[in-house]
């Protein structure tokens, strides 16, 4: 990683109007949300589903328009004697960390004044991760896809396949396989979506299974105890490695 070229990509970010626009979305969207409701636990699960919807599809849809567009800087920094990875590394870190920054100013600020204590904490945790995992996804639709449009409607897909489909496939497996045993299966079906795992991490402190769905409701049982939460962190940390360096090994290999 590059030291001057993240700091670049990272302040010219940052001072971007669509990086402005989206920490004061946050902030107003959230702060609507707490001084509303006038309950810390309502306003915590309407923040969190503003997190899953907004976070994930922001992140994945920016990342990948921001890959395509930097296509020329990129190819500008492949002729100075600076490794690949480094380029990779200081788009991904740059990306990822003013959208970040982004979250965290946006919906921190309310959740922190709104005295959302230890599930405030999940929260930004959460939005910071799936943040990255988003940006990790965006990447990886870019370096597959050599076409903008392409790259950008496979992003849509993989959105819409974590963010609204998978549940629908979950509920339909469990109706399908309603009469045999499936609490084995449940945890590692739920390991492949970061959103579910996230969802279930903040109903976890708040204590609200009744909205957690099948899903939610078998990994409290299972998962509800320290060392489930950090499973469920450790998982989503694989959600940000692991894409990011399938894309990386292609990005070495590509020709600009």
């Amino acid at each position: 990683m590059n030291k001057k070229i993240l700091k670049y990509i990272l302040l010219d970010l940052l001072r971007s109007k669509f990086i402005i626009s989206y920490t004061l979305f946050l902030f107003f969207m959230s702060m609507s949300v707490i001084y509303i409701g006038h309950d810390s636990s309502k306003a915590a699960v309407s923040i969190l589903n503003i997190i899953l919807f907004v976070v994930p599809l922001v992140c994945i849809i920016f990342g990948t328009i921001h890959f395509y567009n930097s296509r020329e800087f990129i190819e500008f920094l492949l002729t100075q004697p600076v490794a690949r990875k480094s380029i990779f590394w200081s788009e991904y870190l740059g990306i990822s960390g003013s959208l970040s920054a982004a979250f965290i100013i946006g919906a921190g600020v309310p959740v922190i004044s709104a005295g959302i204590n230890i599930t405030g904490v999940y929260l930004l945790v959460t939005g910071t991760m799936l943040t990255f995992i988003f940006v990790s996804l965006a990447f990886l639709s870019s370096t597959i896809n050599n076409d903008k449009v392409r790259g950008v409607g496979l992003s849509i897909i993989l959105w819409l396949y974590l963010s609204v489909i998978f549940d629908g496939f979950v509920m339909m497996i469990f109706y399908m396989f309603r009469d045999y045993p499936l609490d084995k299966y449940i945890v590692a079906l739920t390991s492949l979506n970061p959103v579910d795992l996230s969802r279930i991490l903040i109903l976890l402190q708040i204590d609200i299974s009744a909205l957690m769905g099948f899903t939610g409701a078998t990994f409290q049982k299972f998962f509800g105890s320290i060392s489930g939460k950090f499973i469920s962190l450790m998982l989503l940390l694989l959600w940000i490695v692991i894409p990011a360096f399938i894309s990386l090994r292609i990005f070495n290999r590509k020709n600009f």
